[in-house]
């Protein structure tokens, strides 16, 4: 319809059993707004679902038309939760509904449910009617207990994945830990690995963390074997292990376990010796260590090669983990990186062996927004001539090469660690790590997967890469290293 000077008024059209507000190209229905998809078969679709939502979550909460009482006990004690629900809604969404409303012999059907789950069962059965559902980090374990429990797979999918995203979210006694646990007892692999992933890649905030005095034994002696934990030192780890078994008194199996964990060679010597005058773990358990010690003190002592020669250095005490502080390598902040190729020197001691120390070594590395044919590469090699030739296709690429040879390399081969920093729920976390060896210049899939055009893309910082290289030193039978 339209007025008489020409402006468009609202016009009312049934479809179907629904009444239309048609006005100015927009359509409510009676009050909510509705969608408008044009397919490309020209036919309109219009959704009215949020409506539908809003209905549903009003019909749950008045309980009109209910005919099944759910009564939530929690366990142990005399507290009762009543629901008034539907059984159509309950057997479309869960089978374990159904099997349990085909044999109820009222209309009444009671659910016993632990004091953290029944706080939450609300929420869940509010998810049954609307499909949506809004989670604190508290409430994570509950809800996927019941989305397990009652084969909501759709809500218990959701809730893994919620988990692995926010892994890095602040809390104040901290989650990582219990989603950890909770994984294991419930043999859920993927949010396992993300949790134990990100205790290994993020370890120093974790170390000063409450988190970290409620960590298992079994959690404690599996980080300790691997080496790809990033820290800022071994004695920062064992300073960690020692508050540890301060707080927890572990039995004595599992605090001698723990400190052979410990790669006393990566600990410079006056170090060790400081330990081994003030540090009352070190001195109560001496002599459940003292060969790992006496060890290292060799290591420190004598060249690496000459010592190869008469003890066995195919062991995780000789090879590092990924050390953020300086005589390891160097943090690398890269602005506007998808601009061009940029280069950076810096410099890194030849070995962990208090030998050699004292001898450096200088890296060169360059980033490259796009990948670079091996047939300009010599156009960088000379000094002060790192600008090559860049072509449109392809990913980013990172080059870490020494600025010249030694013969103090003669035994030793160097993997070099390309961390990743990335900002997550406003915390700066480590995003990815890339791991390649002397015998290749490059990481062939670094920001494999990066979309560093985008602002916003996770793998930039206010517009920046944020990268740490880590240079570790092996020795020829250390090549592959133990986790």
């Amino acid at each position: 319809m339209v007025h008489s000077c020409g402006q468009q008024i609202p016009a009312w059209v049934y479809v179907g059993s629904l009444l239309f507000c048609i006005s100015f190209n927009s359509f409510t229905v009676r009050g909510a707004p509705v969608k408008q998809e044009v397919l490309d078969n020209g036919a309109t679709v219009l959704n009215h679902s949020m409506s539908l939502v809003h209905r549903m979550e009003t019909l749950l909460a008045m309980g009109n038309g209910s005919d099944v009482t759910l009564r939530v006990q929690t366990v142990d004690t005399d507290e009762v939760k009543v629901i008034q629900a539907h059984s159509l809604v309950l057997t479309l969404q869960s089978d374990v509904f159904e099997e349990l409303l085909v044999n109820r012999n009222n209309s009444a059907v009671v659910l016993m449910e632990t004091a953290n789950c029944a706080a939450v069962f609300d929420k869940f059965i509010r998810y049954l009617y609307c499909g949506d559902i809004s989670i604190r980090l508290d409430q994570a374990i509950y809800l996927h207990k019941l989305a397990s429990k009652y084969h909501v797979w759709g809500l218990q999918q959701g809730l893994t994945q919620y988990m692995t995203q926010h892994l890095s979210s602040d809390s104040p006694t901290g989650h990582v830990v219990s989603w950890y646990n909770y994984a294991l007892q419930i043999g859920d692999t993927t949010l396992r690995d993300s949790c134990l992933l990100y205790l290994s890649w993020n370890l120093s905030s974790v170390l000063q963390s409450k988190e970290w005095g409620s960590i298992s034994e079994d959690l404690l002696l599996s980080l300790l074997q691997r080496s790809d934990l990033i820290l800022q030192s071994e004695l920062e780890l064992f300073e960690a292990v020692e508050a540890w078994v301060s707080l927890n008194q572990p039995v004595t199996a599992t605090v001698e376990t723990a400190l052979r964990a410990v790669r006393y060679g990566m600990i410079p010597p006056h170090h060790l010796f400081r330990l081994q005058k003030q540090s009352l773990l070190l001195i109560k358990y001496y002599e459940s260590i003292r060969d790992l010690l006496y060890l290292a003190f060799q290591f420190h002592s004598a060249s690496p090669i000459q010592l190869a020669k008469y003890f066995d250095v195919n062991c995780s005490i000789f090879t590092p983990r990924n050390y953020l502080s300086s005589s390891w390598g160097s943090p690398w902040v890269i602005n506007s990186p998808t601009r061009d190729d940029r280069s950076f020197s810096f410099q890194t001691q030849l070995g962990p062996s208090g030998h050699d120390s004292s001898k450096r070594v200088t890296w060169n590395a360059l980033f490259s927004p796009r990948w670079l044919p091996l047939s300009a590469r010599s156009s960088y090699t000379e000094l002060g001539a790192m600008q090559p030739t860049r072509t449109e296709a392809g990913h980013p690429r990172i080059i870490v090469t020494p600025a010249t040879s030694s013969p103090d390399f003669a035994g030793v081969s160097f993997q070099k660690t390309v961390i990743v920093m990335a900002k997550q729920q406003g915390k700066v976390v480590v995003r990815h790590v890339y791991n390649f060896h002397q015998s290749t210049e490059e990481a062939g899939d670094f920001l494999v997967d990066a979309d560093l055009q985008r602002r916003s893309s996770d793998y930039l910082i206010d517009s920046s890469l944020y990268l740490h290289i880590v240079i570790k030193p092996l020795y020829h039978t250390l090549l592959v290293a133990r986790k």
